[in-house]
C-alpha cells in the first residue's frame, strides 16, 4: 500500500490523527515538523524568527524527502510543505495522500496561542488563516487523493473515516490497474 500521508492546514489535526492512525494500523508515525526541529536543533518558530521562512522551507524539503522514504509509515507534513512541487511529487509517490480540512473557526480555536505559529503572529489571526487557506487550496487539491473534513469531529472518528476511505481507494486503484 505505501505510506499514508496526512497534509492540510495547521490545526486540522494532522499530528493528533496521524499518531492515532499509526497506532491503529501498527505503523510508525513520522511528523516532518519534528524532523525539521531535530535537524535544526530548534523549534519551527525559532527557525522562522532566526533564519526566516526560506531556511525553514529548505529544512522542510529535506524532512519530506526523509519521511517519504518511509513507505511503511503514517506521515504528517507541515501545512505549507505542499506549496513546493517537488514535495508534492515525493508525497504522491510515497502512498495515499489524505488532506485534512477544517473551518477557519475550528482552526483558530485549535491553534490557540498564535505566537508559536509564525505565519499567524503579529496580526489578525482569523484573517491570516482565511488568506492562507485560500492561497494554499490549489496545492492541497493538487496533491490529495482523498479529503477529510475534521471540523468539530473527534480524532477517533476521523481515523475511522480515513481507514475506511483509504481501504476503498486502494481497492479501486487495484481494480483499475487490473483492468488496464
Amino acid at each position: 500500500m505505501g505510506a499514508i500521508v496526512l497534509t492540510g492546514f495547521m490545526g486540522t489535526g494532522k499530528s493528533e490523527v496521524g499518531r492515532r492512525l499509526a497506532t491503529r494500523l501498527g505503523r510508525a508515525f513520522v511528523d516532518t515538523d519534528q524532523l525539521v526541529e531535530r535537524e535544526a536543533g530548534k523549534s519551527v518558530a525559532a527557525i522562522f524568527a532566526d533564519d526566516g521562512e526560506a531556511a525553514f522551507r529548505a529544512h522542510e524539503r529535506d524532512a519530506v524527502t526523509t519521511a517519504a522514504a518511509r513507505r511503511d509509515a503514517v506521515i504528517a507534513v507541515g501545512g505549507g510543505a505542499v506549496l513546493d512541487a517537488a514535495n508534492r511529487a515525493r508525497l504522491r509517490e510515497a502512498g495515499v495522500v489524505v488532506c485534512l480540512t477544517a473551518s477557519a473557526e475550528t482552526i483558530l480555536r485549535r491553534v490557540g496561542e498564535t505566537t508559536q505559529r509564525p505565519l499567524l503572529a503579529g496580526g489578525e489571526p482569523r484573517a491570516a488563516i482565511e488568506r492562507l487557506l485560500a492561497d494554499r487550496r490549489p496545492s492541497y487539491d493538487a496533491v490529495a487523493d482523498l479529503t477529510v473534513d475534521t471540523t468539530d469531529r473527534r480524532p477517533e472518528d476521523v481515523v475511522e473515516e480515513i481507514c475506511e476511505r483509504v481501504a476503498r481507494f486502494e481497492r479501486e486503484r487495484q481494480q483499475w490497474k487490473s483492468s488496464t
